[in-house]
């Protein structure tokens, strides 16, 4: 599924409204089957009919919830499972599929990512005590958790509102490179 606005991080739960014909089909295709199904972010100014308008890497993630309506459309919650590598179309009617590969994280160093968390916690709870709308205890709950890689993947849903920067994020393999972007991203909006 190609979207102009929304990205699928790993870990993250994205509600959607299908209503277009080709994503009613890719949804049914998808329940009668494993639940699982593909975002990708439309490229900037690409056309929506074009064959390849995204960028080539995305978020797999399962169906959680699924509420049909009488009229065909449906509302459901996606949970972001892993980054994947879009390849070669393999259909493109009545939905596009395309061949996926994993786009595992690499991280090294673990005491450096580990350290660039807990900078990125504290920039979170900044931009919570300067007023940021967040849901309940989010922030506290952050501070508990230990795993770099959950925590980039956690705030790259929650706080970052820009689609593009959400998706450099995805590109980015390095899960210390992805902190020092979060990083960035959020000294610049608690300084804004």
């Amino acid at each position: 599924m190609v979207l102009p606005n929304a990205v699928l991080v790993p870990n993250a739960l994205l509600p959607l409204h299908i209503f277009e014909e080709q994503y009613r089909a890719m949804l049914r295709w998808s329940l009668e089957r494993d639940r699982l199904f593909c975002i990708a972010l439309q490229t900037p100014g690409a056309c929506g009919a074009a064959p390849v308008n995204f960028f080539p890497v995305g978020g797999i993630g399962l169906v959680r919830a699924c509420v049909g309506a009488e009229d065909g459309t449906s509302n459901l919650i996606l949970q972001g499972l892993a980054r994947v590598r879009f390849g070669k179309l393999s259909q493109a009617e009545p939905f596009r599929m395309a061949e996926i590969t994993e786009f595992p994280s690499d991280c090294p160093n673990l005491v450096e990512a580990e350290a660039l968390g807990v900078k990125v916690v504290e920039l979170c709870a900044h931009l919570h005590e300067q007023g940021r709308p967040l849901p309940g205890a989010l922030v506290q709950k952050l501070r508990y958790l230990t795993n770099p890689e959950l925590i980039a993947d956690i705030v790259t849903q929650t706080f970052l509102r820009e689609p593009l920067q959400q998706q450099r994020l995805m590109e980015e393999a390095s899960v210390s490179e992805r902190m020092r972007l979060l990083i960035r991203y959020l000294q610049a909006e608690a300084t804004a």
